[in-house]
Order: C-alpha cells, then structure tokens, then sequence
C-alpha cells in the first residue's frame, strides 16, 4: 500500500509531504484548489508523461518520490529487474524545466517503462472521466475480460490472429506470385552455379595469395636465406665464430671478476640462439624449391576469382558469404513458393485461432452473466429501481478479439428493453454505472491500492451516500483514496485531507492538510453549505459523521 508522497514544486504545490493509511482516504477541498493534483503527482510516479508543464513557476524542478510497502506479489518482478528492496519501495521522478525527466527504483535509476510496469502492481487509478470511456466498445471488452481474469487468453487470441493473417499472407502472396518466384528461383540457381564452378571456400583467397607470393619471390628468398646462413655460419668471420671467440674469452676472465657473468650470459645466450637460427635456416633451405609449375597454378586460380568477383561487383573475400547469403535466399524463395506447405500451416494458424476464440467466447459468457447481475443488483441502491445491466455479445466474424462484438446494455427503469450504453443512459445514470463497475471490478482486483478522482460526479443525495458506502466497502479490502465534492462521500471516509489554495505575492500556492475531528466537521459543513457555515450545516456534518 502507498505509505509516503512527497511533492515539491509540482504545477501550485510547493512542498507537500502526506502521509497514508490503510482504509478509505477522502480529499476534498474548493474548485480549483488543486486536488486532482495529487492524482497527476502520483501518476508521474508510477511513469506517466511529463513536460516542463509540470513545474511550478520559476522553479528548477519538481520531484516527487512516493513510498509503497511491496507486495509478495512483487518480489518476482523485482528479482527479474535485478532491484532489491526491505521493508519499503520508494518510487522517484524528477523533471527539470527543459522537460527532461529522471526515474529511479530505491535509488537506482530506471526506465519509465519499468516504472509504468511496476505500477500496475501496485495502484489502480480510476480517472474522473472514466464514465466517458466507458462508452468505447474497446474500453467495455477489456472491463469484462479484466474482471473475468482472462486477458492472458484475449492476449493469446490476437496473437493467433496475428499469426494466422501471416500465414494466410504468404499463402495469398505465392498464390499470386508464382511465376516472379520461379523466375526469381532461376536466377538465385544460375548465380549459385557460377559461383560453384569456381568453389572458393572460406579462408581460401588469403591461403592462395599467401602461397603466390611465397613461390613468386621463390629465388630472391633463396638468395637471401643463403646469404644470412653465411653471414651466421660461414668460413670466415661469421657470427658464430665470433660470438664463440668472445665467449671463450670471457670465460678465461670469470675466475679474476665476477661482475664479467652477466655479460657472459648474454653471449652465451647470443650464441645458442645464433645456432637455433642456423639449424632453422639450413631446415628451410632444404625444403625451399623453385616451382614454376605450382606458380602458374597458383596465378591461374587467382586470375578465376578476380574474375568472378568482378562479374559478381564484389571483393575476392566476399564470396563465400555472398553464396551463404545466395543459397539463404534460395531456401526462402522455395519455401515462399510450396503452396501445400503454405496452405497446411494457415490451416494449422486458423485452427489454433478458433480454438482459443472459443476458449475465450466461453470465458466472457460465464463472466458476463455474473457482471450483469452484479452491476444490476448494483443499480437498485444507485437510484436506478427496476434498472438492469447487460453484457451484449453478438456473432462477429473473426478477428484479432475474437469471435463475437461486446456491447454493455442497460435498461434504467423496469419493463423496457436493455439498449446500448450510449444511447439511453443520462450522464448521471452513466456516471453512477461507471462507478458500480468500477467498484465491482475493483473488488477483484489484486493491486494494493485504488484511486478514484471524482468519479461520483453528477451524482447527490440518498445516491450519494450510497456511493460513500460503496467506497467504504472497497476500503475494507483495498486501500483507497477518493477526491471528492460530496460531503456524503467525504464523511464515509475513515481519514479525510483538505487541500486549500492561497495567493500571496503573485504567487498562488496549493497545500494539503489532515483534518481532526472538529477540522472535518467544517469540511462537511462547508461541503453542504458552501462558504458560509451555519450551526445548522455544523450539525448536519456532525450527523453525517457520526452515522
């Protein structure tokens, strides 16, 4: 559950610092005093967009850290992202004034992606226009497979869908295009060919000049071969002769200066390493021929791949992957062009479709009844007696989600027939359903913590307190904040904060504070009077509270 927010220079709030805890959390305050702030500090908190808007003015940045208690269904995730945590998750977001922004996890910095995927794990935000959302056929799919837990099965089906339209893609394409892909075939197999008279392998090209260069310059490296082995091992003067002299003489010294070993050594190992020289020398002399017929061979597989290279516009190293790459499209261009093959796997891609569609066609069904009688049962204390819900589903032809269309009806007095949603619901009677199904999809909900920012706008009276029940309820299993305008939602709640705007030197400024037992009380009075408080809404307030 969200244990800390703080917020400094966010949009008019300075600095604020809110404590949480467990149960129904009301906000109120006048319009405009920023309460819905809170909402949008917290969202940034858990990834959403930012910009330079979010700054107070003439500040440098804001910063908004808030402090969860991680849940155990959590610890997973956090092990996955390699990112360690006690007894608290602090959640931190800093935008500067060029609209930049920085996201950490306990400290260490991460991405907004991370931070988005680790809020749904931790806060449910129900925004203040959820009732209008409510009317996309998109938003009413995904309510009923959320309640119903099967949005993993919503997600296999459109990738089934996915996979099939590929399948059937490649079917239609080699259908269509057989004749340019056995030209193409053709071309791919004459390229091969070509390439394959001359069979260079990987490595060859630098072997075979490697091999032109050694028997061209065969004569000059016999001549200089013998030339060194006689400058090291000759008659007269040679490099061994005189390292053997030095030697020797050193070696009479050693016993009148001992300072003289180090030298000696050195000689010494002139003269061993002289003699591995000759020993190597006279083995490559040895091996070391003038072969004219080898040189033509050699200047004749050179000049086929100069060739080659130069029919293909590639260099001569090129070609052994220039043919992997060859052959690689040749596999593909025959697989594209087996239309039995195709055709089997579209078939096995639509199967696999319909088999999961009707998984998931089920799954609404059994959840749909239930979520009808639920919100319906719902509409009886929302003011809406006689009212009832339900959850359309009508064949569609197949696509990414599914099998059939979802519409919610809803037919708001008794013996009328249910209707679609957006056609005969008022904006109080959408907003008091949105609600009910926004309670009841949130009873199942896994998250911690959920939020509603005034989502019991055009609602009042008896509806009113109902709905303050309603939240009352949720908050015995959840922990739940509200921003509220209705004092009979504001006096369900088990703690309640004030948020309050002032102006003082051309500068507006928004601060929230907790209120006390007599603090609420004004706060409801206020609520049901406007500004000015009577004894009379001061123990109405008191009643309301009370009950």
């Amino acid at each position: 559950m969200l244990r800390t927010l703080h917020i400094r220079d966010f949009v008019i709030v300075e600095q604020a610092e809110i404590q949480f805890d467990a149960g129904f959390t009301v906000f109120s305050g006048e319009t405009g005093a920023g309460k819905s702030i809170l909402i949008d500090a917290l969202s940034l908190a858990l990834g959403a967009r930012a910009d330079a808007s979010a700054l107070r003015e003439n500040a440098a940045r804001a910063d908004i850290s808030a402090v969860f208690d991680p849940p155990s269904t959590l610890q997973a995730w956090l092990r996955e992202q390699e990112l360690d945590t006690d007894d608290a998750l602090i959640l931190r977001r800093v935008i500067d004034n060029q609209g930049r922004s920085r996201a950490f996890i306990n400290g260490l910095p991460v991405t907004l992606g991370q931070l988005r995927e680790l809020g749904e794990y931790l806060v449910d935000i129900h925004g203040q226009h959820a009732h209008q959302s409510l009317l996309k056929a998109a938003n009413q799919r995904e309510l009923l497979d959320t309640q119903g837990g099967h949005l993993p099965l919503a997600r296999q089906v459109q990738q089934a869908w996915q996979q099939w339209q590929q399948a059937q893609k490649a079917l239609d394409a080699a259908r269509e295009n057989s004749a340019a892909l056995q030209e193409e075939r053709e071309r791919l197999e004459w390229q091969l060919s070509e390439l394959d008279q001359v069979g260079l392998q990987p490595g060859e090209w630098d072997a075979i000049n490697n091999d032109h260069n050694r028997l061209a310059h065969a004569q000059a490296l016999l001549d200089g071969a013998t030339q060194a082995l006689t400058a090291l091992d000759g008659d007269q003067g040679s490099a061994q002769q005189a390292l053997n002299a030095a030697g020797h003489a050193l070696q009479q010294l050693l016993r009148h200066d001992s300072h003289l070993q180090g030298i000696y050594d050195a000689i010494e190992s002139a003269r061993i390493s002289a003699a591995e020289a000759v020993s190597d020398l006279n083995s490559y002399l040895d091996k070391l021929e003038l072969e004219p017929d080898r040189l033509a061979q050699a200047e004749q597989r050179l000049s086929e791949i100069f060739d080659l290279a130069r029919k293909f516009k590639i260099e001569p190293n090129d070609i052994p992957s220039f043919r992997q790459s060859l052959q690689d499209q040749l596999n593909a261009s025959q697989t594209a062009a087996d239309i039995p093959a195709l055709a089997a796997q579209a078939q096995a891609a639509a199967s696999q479709y319909h088999e999961l569609a009707v998984q998931l066609s089920k799954a609404r069904q059994k959840t749909s009844k239930n979520l009808a009688k639920q919100v319906s049962a719902a509409m009886q204390t929302l003011a809406m007696q006689g009212g009832r819900f339900e959850v359309g589903m009508s064949q569609s032809p197949a696509g990414p989600h599914g099998n059939e269309t979802i519409e919610f009806l809803v037919a708001g007095h008794p013996g009328v027939s249910p209707k679609p949603l957006a056609k005969v619901a008022s904006g109080g009677e959408l907003a008091r359903i949105s609600l009910a199904l926004s309670v009841i999809a949130s009873q199942a909900a896994r998250v911690p913590t959920l939020i509603f920012d005034e989502v019991d706008t055009g609602v009042g009276g008896a509806v009113a307190e109902m709905v303050g029940r309603l939240l009352r309820e949720l908050g015995e299993r959840h922990q739940v904040l509200c921003v509220t305008h209705l004092p009979q939602v504001a006096a369900r709640g088990s703690h309640h904060y004030e948020v309050r705007k002032s102006t003082a030197d051309s500068s507006t400024l928004s601060t929230i504070q907790a209120l006390d037992a007599q603090g609420r009380i004004d706060e409801v009075a206020r609520m049901l009077g406007g500004l000015k408080i009577t004894d009379t809404t001061r123990k109405h307030a008191r009643e309301m509270l009370a009950s």
